[in-house]
């Protein structure tokens, strides 16, 4: 798991998202998991935990590919601790938060892409790119 903003936002994983124990400790309230061909995550009841299933590729649900960039956005304007978790954290979660950074800052999302990316592995499906970029043209 990588702190992308100060106590505020993390990029994990899914053994990320299922390690309770460290997601209580760092103060994390959300989570918002990805990772459509991962089980749910079982948190305790005071954390906000947001299923929104994408695939690493093209032919995503424009609706919750637009409410996963947006709960995102709304949880970090919010100042709400939240970790966004994919299957192996390198692909849809940074591509989410990098889209939900852009929206907030009024970015180019490719350049928020690129700075989440420094010293971090990261592969993006051509698709899922294509999808966030239409995506962001659009709000």
């Amino acid at each position: 798991m990588r702190e992308i903003l100060s106590n505020l936002l993390w990029i994990g994983n899914t053994r990320d998202s299922h390690d309770v124990k460290n997601v209580l400790h760092l103060g994390i309230a959300a989570v918002i998991d990805l990772a459509l061909e991962e089980p749910p995550v079982r948190l305790t009841r005071e954390i906000i935990y947001c299923r929104l299933p994408l695939i690493d590729g093209a032919e995503n649900q424009p609706v919750v590919l637009a409410t996963a960039v947006e709960t995102v956005a709304r949880l970090i304007q919010e100042e709400v601790p939240t970790l966004v978790a994919c299957s192996a954290g390198m692909s849809r979660s940074p591509a989410i938060v990098a889209a939900a950074l852009s929206l907030i800052r009024g970015t180019d999302f490719e350049t928020e892409f690129k700075q989440l990316a420094v010293n971090h592995p990261s592969d993006v499906a051509p698709g899922l790119w294509n999808e966030l970029q239409e995506l962001l043209k659009e709000v």
